[in-house]
């Protein structure tokens, strides 16, 4: 995650309260007042370390990285990119997914996505079909008539189907009718219910009827099928289509609702709850949790955004309430759950700061891009010498003179337009060429006319017999849009540097070296 950064000398503080790693948790650091506790530096140095492909550090190499990095995120606070709805919204997204980890008995999950699993793998629902459709789109609030009329245009399409099974009939019906043309692979899960009962019932070859899902009205030929994947594979997307569907009803989470229920022990109240049920509504306490009562008051609430009987509303009120008390205590309960949080933040901030400060920039400044590419041309000159010009196969030698001529005249940009229109105008073709940066063997020409490789052969065209060059060996690039992939990487990396020298100058950093001996080792 950090590698890019770049190392800047940190400030060192020898002097710290006492109190800071006397803690079992002490503050390792403090970046511009904000403290870090070592088991959070701990938890990001020992995540990074063991990723594959990512070059190993030393610690005192990773406080400077992770340095930069803290600066970059306080800048980026500063600037109060945090506080902008479009970052507040994709990190409660990512609070919300991540929960579905958390919420949940993972056990408990796993049983039911086996159980799910061994009824795919079934002979009439097992692996994956490659399906062609024609399909015609119907909005939810479609009029009747025009329902009617796509319908009976579809039975019309499948009766001809019926009587002409070959693959071009079906095909040519798709380029002409579908709104859907390409074929695709359909696994599990992935499609709404309806269309998947019909596909995976259907054998290679075969046509289904027309038939409605939530999208519209489809014909569908199933063109091959795959088996289906072994359970580890599909695992992750079977419990996260049950979580979708079954929410609070899968067996994962009222298996950990269970536990929520004893983690914080969960009283009923049997006389609120009688009260309820016989007249419906009470003001009584009808549970606590956590020693935290929830009232008939706080029930009407959530039931009047409820449809179902009120039995049931009771059994949704008290699952939301310990999964709502789980989820507001689980940052101060779960330690990795705090981390993850905090690494996607923070990750979100340091990467818009990045991007406003070094790679956005690096691409739109132009001006400061060819700057730094003259500052440093000499760091792009090639190893070996090239040569750069155009390479012309003329229709005779007087022709090749006249094009050599009508070069020096004008830039290396338009010379292909000024050959195509003195001599390949009006269906003449006196000149094939070609033109660009030649290294040594690319082109037998260049190595015999300008490379003076007299040893290798010119392949001779007859309708060209004349062949000539013109332009100069260069060492390096002419131009930084020849090296434009490396030159953004190198300016990218000097502005990083700038800008990271300059968070150094105007930040506060203090390391307390005695908590740093201890990481990893207490």
């Amino acid at each position: 995650m950090f590698r890019n950064c770049l190392l800047i000398v940190c400030m060192l503080f020898s002097a710290w309260p006492l109190w800071a790693w006397q803690e079992t948790d002490p503050v390792l650091m403090r970046v511009n007042g904000k403290e870090v506790r070592r088991s959070e530096f701990e938890y990001v140095y020992n995540k990074n370390r063991s990723l594959p492909g990512v070059e190993k550090k030393s610690l005192k190499e990773y406080v400077e990285l992770f340095v930069d990095f803290k600066l970059k995120v306080s800048a980026a606070e500063a600037a109060g990119i945090d506080t902008a709805q479009a970052f507040r919204q994709e990190l409660a997204e990512y609070r919300r997914l991540l929960l579905q980890d958390y919420l949940i008995d993972a056990g408990a999950a796993e049983e039911e996505a086996r159980s799910c699993y061994d009824r795919m793998a079934t002979a009439a629902q097992s692996g994956k079909v490659l399906v062609s459709h024609i399909f015609k789109y119907l909005p939810q609030n479609v009029l009747r008539s025009k329902l009617n009329r796509v319908e009976l245009q579809m039975d019309s399409v499948y009766r001809a189907l019926e009587k002409d099974t070959t693959a071009a009939t079906f095909a040519a019906c798709v380029r002409r009718l579908s709104d859907e043309k390409k074929p695709f692979w359909v696994e599990r899960l992935q499609m709404p219910v309806e269309f998947e009962e019909v596909v995976f019932r259907l054998k290679p070859g075969e046509i289904s009827k027309p038939f409605f899902t939530p999208q519209g009205i489809h014909i569908v030929k199933v063109l091959a099928r795959e088996d289906l994947a072994p359970f580890d594979e599909m695992k992750p997307d079977i419990m996260a289509h049950q979580l979708q569907a079954l929410g609070a009803r899968s067996k994962g989470v009222q298996a950990f609702i269970k536990k929520l229920k004893q983690k914080y022990h969960y009283t009923r109240n049997e006389k609120g709850i009688s009260e309820l049920f016989s007249k419906g509504s009470t003001k009584q306490v009808l549970f606590t949790i956590d020693g935290q009562e929830y009232t008939g008051e706080a029930f009407a609430r959530f039931a009047a955004h409820d449809v179902e009987g009120i039995r049931r509303q009771l059994d949704s009120f008290v699952n939301k309430s310990l999964l709502d008390y789980e989820d507001k205590h689980l940052k101060e309960n779960c330690e990795e759950f705090r981390h993850l949080m905090q690494e996607f933040r923070e990750g979100m901030l340091c990467f818009e700061m990045s991007n406003r400060e070094v790679w956005q920039k690096a691409l739109e400044d132009e001006v400061g891009l060819q700057a730094y590419f003259q500052a440093h041309a000499s760091d792009y000159h090639w190893e070996t010498p090239r040569y750069r010009g155009i390479v012309l196969h003329c229709a005779s030698k007087r022709v090749g003179k006249r094009v050599r001529k009508l070069l020096k005249e004008i830039p290396a940009e338009e010379w292909s337009n000024g050959i195509r229109l003195v001599f390949n105008a009006e269906g003449k073709q006196q000149v094939r060429y070609e033109q660009g940066v030649f290294l040594m063997g690319d082109n037998a020409a260049v190595d015999v006319l300008a490379f003076n490789k007299k040893k290798r052969e010119m392949p001779v065209d007859e309708s060209y017999p004349f062949t000539t060059i013109f332009g100069k060996i260069e060492k390096g690039p002419g131009s930084v849009e020849e090296v434009q992939g490396q030159v953004v990487a190198d300016y990218q990396q000097y502005l990083n540097a700038a800008w990271v020298a300059r968070l150094r100058a105007a930040g506060k950093v203090e390391i307390n070296q005695e908590v740093l001996k201890t990481v990893n080792n207490h």
